[in-house]
């Protein structure tokens, strides 16, 4: 069964998180609004929910048969019991998903470094406040939340986030990296060498041979200046 992922086809943002897990899993997928001309009026016909029993209320989603799964963390829970991606016991497959949504409580941090004020202005209607946001965020928040994945990789039975298997969570939170990189480049090279562990899992993600194919592929949208990780001078010191 082909799954479609209905996402915004000009950036990375959220969807990227899907891509990296549908990737992983060899799955057959096509990207709709990137790859059809029909694709976003589909993506917002079923958002609109006409005909739509459990319609979404924001890309990305996944339209698996009859079957629509909206919210990333939620997209992610589902592929990990599909694929492999996920512990097989409950307590495993809850432990990702909370890491899950800790990983989309920092990417909402990443986002309002840029829009700290509203997500309908544009950034140079709110400078002022993103660069006390930005401060804020490097020398507090994102030092908080790679401390706390530093903290559960150490105390890791293996290799990974949740022991010896790759999950989804691992994936993300090398998504994580790449874009904090993108983002705020100074303040990740002196940041980094305080979680050596998340550096390390996101080496070890990179050069998975289906996820490194994927990296060197026109599938993997280049970061911009339009997504969730954005990169701007005078935000990172």
């Amino acid at each position: 069964m082909r799954y479609e992922l209905y996402y915004w086809p000009e950036i990375q943002g959220r969807g990227e998180f899907v891509r990296l897990a549908l990737e992983e899993a060899g799955a057959d997928y096509v990207d709709i609004a990137r790859t059809r001309k029909s694709g976003m009026d589909a993506m917002m016909k079923l958002m609109q929910g006409k005909r739509v029993a459990t319609p979404p209320f924001a890309p990305p989603f996944l339209k698996s048969g009859k079957l629509i799964v909206g919210q990333t963390a939620n997209i992610l829970l589902y592929l990990g019991g599909r694929h492999g991606l996920a512990p097989g016991n409950e307590a495993g497959r809850l432990w990702v998903h909370q890491l899950q949504l800790t990983i989309a409580d920092l990417v909402v941090e990443v986002h309002d470094t840029h829009h700290p004020v509203a997500s309908g202005l544009y950034y140079e209607d709110q400078k002022k406040e993103a660069k006390r946001r930005a401060e804020d965020f490097r020398k507090s928040r994102a030092p908080k939340f790679l401390g706390y994945f530093e903290r559960v990789l150490a105390a890791s039975s293996g290799p990974y986030l949740a022991g010896r298997r790759v999950s989804y969570a691992d994936l993300s939170l090398f998504q994580v990296v790449e874009g904090l990189r993108y983002a705020f480049p100074k303040a990740m090279r002196r940041l980094e060498r305080k979680v050596p562990e998340v550096v390390a899992l996101h080496d070890r993600v990179m050069v998975r041979p289906r996820i490194a194919a994927y990296l060197n592929s026109e599938r993997r949208i280049p970061f911009n200046d339009m997504g969730i990780f954005r990169h701007y001078r005078e935000l990172d010191r």
